[in-house]
């Protein structure tokens, strides 16, 4: 069984003790967050349906806070000799798929 979750903005598919790198949610090691599930596949059958996906918890675990990658920014302009760098690393949450209650 596995559903395809709301998390961070983005929609990721996920299936009980799976890991997932998500935008940064409040909460510290071993916190329980609840995930909003968009579509939920289980076996042959495929529910997309509001109302039965309202039903539906998808449970995860807050492993620990993560940073993304460094991403460097570099602004440059000609002639003048103006150079501007800056960085960025994304604050991130590791979460684990505890359980699909269907």
């Amino acid at each position: 069984m596995y559903a395809i979750v709301r998390a961070g903005g983005r929609q990721e598919k996920v299936s009980v003790g799976d890991t997932l790198l998500i935008d940064k949610q409040n909460g510290a090691a071993g916190d329980k967050i609840q995930l909003q599930p968009l579509l939920l596949v289980d076996g042959g059958t495929v529910t997309s349906d509001a109302a039965k996906l309202a039903k539906v918890t998808v449970t995860a675990e807050v492993v620990k806070a993560a940073k993304g990658p460094k991403i460097t920014i570099m602004k440059y302009k000609n002639k003048t000799g103006y150079r501007k760098r800056q960085g960025h690393r994304q604050p991130l949450t590791q979460v684990k798929i505890t359980a699909i209650d269907a």
